[in-house]
């Protein structure tokens, strides 16, 4: 999935800031890594804790345990820096490279992880794994993180990104909407089926186990957790199937046009809002989920450009808005037989107000909304706040004109060869290459 989201992030910039936004994605991995090590996993799930944050394995101390083997870390290491690889979209083509690292360093030690030990830890306040004390009798079925994992990157993208401000040149002095568009549709579509893959081992992958049947006689002796991993896997596909069907058409009404980029989108944003209800909903219900979310991600862009919001991945609308809908759909389409299958700590669990289970996972999945909202605001903002305060945040405006892989990289992603003599060879039988520095009238157009 990182990979994804480099191709993603890299076909979605300009050309001459290919180098910097792959070079983050990197860095989201890398010191993600070892701030998830050393921090961010004994936060999550370092047990026994308290309800808001662990207190224990940190630099995996007392590894591997009775309820934690290396694999679990590795595979809760790539939830933590999907978060962080969201939050880098949004702040994309204008960001210093320090302020990447320090606030993907705080995102993936500190911030997510809080997060996920509230909702996935078994000592979370709000986490559907316990047995007693649950969140109004339910906890929050956020099962692979719409809220965990996408608002959170999107809520903070979107703080970063407001306190930056938009790209040079992304809103006319008329405040109209000027579309800066990305260098390569390949790209995109690339990251696009990469991520798209990636989703069935976040989906799937989170119910950790295969092997584990069901006492139900609804389908014999071969039903079992094995058959609810084949389910996920097909709600994923079609959230995410129809939200891109629902982006082409409502993208070719609203603008005229098939974008092959938008509708990349529109299928992200329909895989971000099933992730949090795929284990518990029927595929009939997966469809109404991508055909929402789908809405949602349009609306939310018309939101951001009557705003001036500058978001160059749609990011913050993608991952913040289509995974907040996630959140509120579990709590109106899980199924009381999935429910009970796949939480079964606790008999009668609630389940979704429209299939008939009241309205108490609602409530609790509204809860979850205002707190990661509210948490991810009260740290990342400040955080960025900050940073812009200090001159760490957004580079000058030379800059940002020039393109980061120029004046922070030293060179372009791309090498571009002139022909020189006639051969297009030097005396040494190298390339003869030439820079042209740009004018005061080429770069008002870049």
């Amino acid at each position: 999935m990182q990979l994804g989201f480099a191709m993603l992030c890299a076909g979605s910039v300009r050309a001459k800031n290919t180098m910097n936004i792959m070079l983050t994605n990197v860095l989201d991995a890398a010191a993600g890594g070892l701030f998830y090590y050393m921090f961010g996993f004994a936060f999550a799930f370092g047990t026994p804790s308290n309800g808001f944050i662990g207190r224990h394995n940190f630099a995996l101390k007392s590894f591997p345990s009775l309820n934690f083997d290396y694999s679990y870390f590795l595979y809760q290491w790539a939830f933590a820096i999907a978060a962080a690889g969201i939050t880098s979209g949004s702040i994309a083509e204008r960001t210093q490279f320090v302020a990447y690292l320090i606030y993907s360093s705080f995102l993936t030690g500190f911030v997510y992880p809080v997060v996920s030990h509230w909702f996935w830890s078994a000592d979370g306040w709000a986490s559907a794994a316990k047995s007693t004390d649950l969140l109004f009798g339910s906890g929050v079925i956020d099962f692979a993180g719409s809220g965990v994992v996408h608002m959170v990157g999107g809520i903070a993208g979107l703080w970063g990104a407001l306190i930056e401000g938009p790209r040079i040149g992304r809103f006319g002095g008329s405040g109209r909407a000027v579309a800066l568009r990305g260098h390569s549709a390949s790209l995109v579509v690339l990251g696009t089926f990469l991520l798209w893959f990636g989703w069935y081992g976040f989906n799937p992958g989170s119910f950790a186990k295969i092997l584990v049947p069901y006492p139900t006689n609804a389908g014999g002796a071969y039903y079992g957790q094995w058959s609810a991993i084949g389910r996920t896997a097909v709600t994923t596909t079609l959230s995410g199937c129809t939200a891109a069907l629902t982006t082409l058409f409502g993208k070719r009404v609203l603008s005229g046009h098939w974008n092959v980029t938008d509708v990349c989108n529109g299928l992200l944003g329909g895989l971000a809002a099933i992730t949090a209800s795929c284990s518990v909903v029927e595929p009939w219900a997966a469809v109404i989920c991508g055909f929402v979310a789908s809405l949602v991600l349009m609306g939310c862009n018309k939101l951001a450009e009557k705003f001036k919001f500058d978001d160059p991945l749609e990011a913050a609308q993608l991952h913040g808005g289509c995974g907040m809908w996630g959140v509120i759909f579990t709590a109106l389409f899980a199924s009381e037989k999935y429910v009970a299958e796949v939480y079964p700590s606790v008999a009668n669990r609630p389940y979704g107000l429209f299939m008939g289970g009241g309205g108490r996972l609602l409530a609790a999945h509204l809860v979850q909304v205002v707190v990661i909202v509210g948490w991810v605001s009260a740290t990342m903002g400040p955080l960025f706040f900050i940073l812009h305060k200090l001159k760490l945040l957004r580079i000058s405006a030379e800059d940002e004109l020039a393109g980061m892989d120029l004046t922070r990289h030293g060179g372009f992603a791309y090498a571009y060869h002139d022909q020189g003599e006639e051969d297009g060879s030097d005396q040494n039988g190298g390339i003869r290459l030439s820079r042209v520095e740009p004018t005061a009238t080429t770069r008002q157009i870049v």
